[in-house]
């Protein structure tokens, strides 16, 4: 419904210490400019259009639905203007394919997963944030967190969520102290684990201080370096896993099956597999981040490859400053709040109360200090088919300890090697 109403003025400096918008940092209004307007009389109310896309799951519900609801409530919080919200349908893992085709065409405000942004940025699809809602974004995320969505030193989304992976274990095979350890769970129980995946395999590497792109992940001249005695002791661990009776990969759905049907009493997944993790387990359901391996006699914490899901601002929208303040709230601590109470998505927002949720308790462990950064530079698409060929090669028993150092040295070379795509 359109609100004939006044709105109380607003002046050009609180727009431009708020949003940098969807241009550059050069379009914010300067300090003198701002001043100048502080005498400018009421302004009646603009009438404004926005496209916003998200997953369907956020516009089901026949009472109520996260995105519907949080929209309108930023409409009720902003009388200055009169919002006509045209909804579109897109999920986070599309939005680089889907908004880069043809950014002109594509939503206002939209939510994607932070691997995206290089694809996003480079088409011109994605603005980067500055103002009221960059500290906004600083303020109320962990380090990890903001440089998740952080690219060539610019922020170009306001986090909503993590995104990482985690262990379930069934609790009356393992108990609390056994889970610390992934050499003492294999002693006690059946672990499957998907070796096959490269956005896993990283993890035993990371372990044992393998890097990609430097310590921050953001290096780029740094390469990847899974490389020398750190990278073949982790290979010959592998090698001595996959022979391990206890173990297997988990592939097509394999390791939930086998939880279900109690051949699998462990493994590792993230947020999206709960509710089947549950169903499969039910009150024995364990819930915690990975475990530390074993390697030349040192505890070695596997760390995950840590991101998180954002919502962006085209650049090409036509009213910049609306765009940005709904993206800055939909990323709000209320907002996620809401969308934790509505969808069970775990808020990464750090005043957002989630104690006593072992799943949420458990990612936040990993993305707070067992984890690193998934880099975000382009070079990082070189890492992902040698990591894969390590793990299938791994699993069908090619890799032996014979030959791990020749493959691991091969795999580097591949992974720094620019004719990988």
């Amino acid at each position: 419904m359109k609100k004939k109403v006044l709105a109380i003025m607003l002046a050009s400096a609180m727009v431009a210490s708020a949003f940098t918008g969807c241009g550059s940092k050069s379009e914010e209004t300067s300090g003198s400019d701002a001043s100048s307007s502080d005498s400018a009389s009421t302004e009646e109310v603009t009438d404004v259009t926005l496209t916003v896309w998200s997953p369907q799951e956020d516009q089901d519900g026949d009472a109520e639905s996260w995105l519907q609801t949080e929209c309108e409530a930023f409409n009720e919080a902003h009388p200055e203007w009169n919002i006509t919200f045209e909804y579109g349908v897109c999920s986070e893992g599309d939005a680089g394919d889907t908004v880069s085709a043809d950014p002109t065409a594509a939503a206002d405000v939209y939510m994607f997963a932070n691997d995206q942004i290089p694809n996003l940025v480079a088409n011109g699809a994605l603005a980067e944030l500055g103002g009221d809602t960059l500290d906004q974004i600083k303020a109320n995320n962990t380090a990890t967190t903001v440089s998740s969505v952080t690219y060539e030193d610019a922020v170009y989304g306001v986090p909503f969520t993590g995104n990482t992976w985690f262990m379930y274990y069934d609790t009356s095979v393992f108990s609390e102290e056994d889970v610390a350890s992934l050499d003492t769970m294999l002693e006690k129980g059946k672990v499957s684990f998907p070796l096959s995946n490269s956005w896993y395999i990283a993890a035993f590497y990371a372990a044992n201080g393998c890097t990609l792109f430097g310590e921050d992940g953001q290096d780029a001249e740094a390469g990847i370096d899974f490389s020398g005695d750190k990278a073949v002791a982790v290979t010959n661990y592998l090698v001595d896993l996959v022979a391990n009776s206890n173990f297997s990969n988990d592939a097509d759905g394999s390791g939930l099956a086998g939880l279900a049907d109690g051949s699998v009493n462990a493994i590792f997944s993230g947020s999206w597999d709960y509710e089947a993790a549950k169903e499969a387990l039910g009150d024995n359901l364990g819930v915690v981040a990975s475990p530390s391996i074993t390697i030349d006699g040192n505890a070695c914490q596997m760390k995950a490859f840590a991101g998180s899901k954002a919502i962006g601002v085209n650049p090409n929208c036509e009213n910049q400053q609306v765009a940005v303040a709904l993206a800055a709230f939909l990323g709000s601590t209320d907002a996620q709040s809401d969308h934790y109470t509505m969808r069970n998505i775990i808020p990464c927002d750090t005043n957002c109360d989630v104690s006593g949720d072992a799943v949420a308790e458990a990612q936040n462990d990993v993305l707070d200090g067992k984890s690193v950064l998934q880099p975000l530079v382009s070079e990082m698409g070189q890492y992902w088919t040698p990591a894969e060929s390590m793990g299938q090669e791994l699993v069908a028993g090619s890799v032996t300890a014979d030959n791990a150092a020749e493959k691991t040295e091969a795999m580097n070379e591949a992974m720094n090697s620019s004719s990988v795509e």
